[in-house]
């Protein structure tokens, strides 16, 4: 149990890069850290953490076994919340999730409704996150999982399309094929990580080369271009699940159907185990049978 405990220590130091507030976290003072972290130092033989003045950070070793760490306590506590009479899943759980928040956030409303003892910590970024490493319970993702050490269920699937409203078309024209958005205001998305706009997946005549599209405006979310795009200021380049509605109520029109060709897939994707903790599995469960629902 002294080593069980030294675990519980080591991963509060590792995840706050403190002794202090690992303490109060704890319930013990920063002294009393240092010491377990020590006493475990020295008992594996190996130094966990560079100290300076200013921070600590973890070893190479440190690093390794933070995600040993975090398997085995995510395995003693889905072994105590199993046992338990109610089997009520409970506790911190922490969730990384793409910017598209329209997708997820009354799917995690209703969720917090219904799991009232589970306390949601949700990180919003289009940055790619190490799960493990950085304690992520499960995370939300487009594309193939490729990560061994994760085990990964499908959320659905989406297409992009190019939408504009009535006014803007009614003003400006339709266009028929892809060069005709050259005389068109273009409403663009960058990546927050790494700058670049988003490509628009058009298909294109042979030999035609790549088309350099107006920039009537650069965001990086998708709230701000649907916005832009109801109020008449241009042409968005868009997933469908964001616009379901507003095409549906003809607020705002597909155009170039037949030519854009991008579709992609979510996936929800948490640390590989035998016996995931009750509160991972009910939001697995959650988030697949209604983000996309009959998907």
């Amino acid at each position: 149990m002294d080593s069980l405990n030294g675990f519980v220590v080591f991963v509060q130091v590792a995840e706050t890069r403190s002794f202090v507030a690992a303490g109060r976290l704890l319930g013990v003072s920063a002294s009393a850290v240092g010491k377990s972290v020590a006493r475990l130092e020295e008992k594996l033989g190996v130094r966990l953490f560079h100290r300076s003045t200013r921070n600590i950070t973890l070893t190479a070793e440190g690093t390794l076994f933070l995600e040993r760490c975090r398997r085995i306590l995510a395995e003693i506590e889905a072994a105590e919340l199993d046992l338990q009479a109610n089997g009520t899943p409970r506790g911190r759980l922490r969730v990384s999730l793409p910017l598209v928040s329209s997708l997820v956030l009354p799917v995690l409303s209703e969720f917090m409704h219904t799991y009232p003892e589970i306390e949601l910590d949700l990180d919003f970024t289009d940055q790619i996150v190490n799960v493990i490493e950085e304690g992520f319970d499960a995370v939300v993702r487009t594309g193939k999982p490729h990560d061994s050490r994760l085990t990964a269920r499908r959320l659905g699937a989406f297409r992009s399309l190019l939408v504009a409203s009535p006014d803007y078309l009614a003003r400006q024209g339709t266009p028929q094929v892809p060069a005709d958005l050259l005389r068109h205001r273009c409403l663009h998305y960058r990546f927050p990580h790494s700058g670049k706009l988003e490509p628009w997946a058009l298909r294109l005549a042979p030999g035609e080369p790549p088309l350099q599209l107006p920039t009537a405006m650069i965001c990086n979310n998708i709230e701000t271009r649907v916005c832009f795009a109801l109020q008449g200021l241009g042409i968005a380049y868009l997933p469908d699940f964001s616009i379901r509605d507003l095409l549906a109520g003809g607020r705002l029109q597909p155009i170039l159907v037949d030519y854009v060709e991008r579709t992609g897939v979510f996936h929800v994707l948490w640390p590989a185990s035998k016996h995931p903790s009750p509160k991972v599995r009910v939001l697995v469960d959650f988030l697949c049978e209604r983000v996309f629902p009959g998907s």
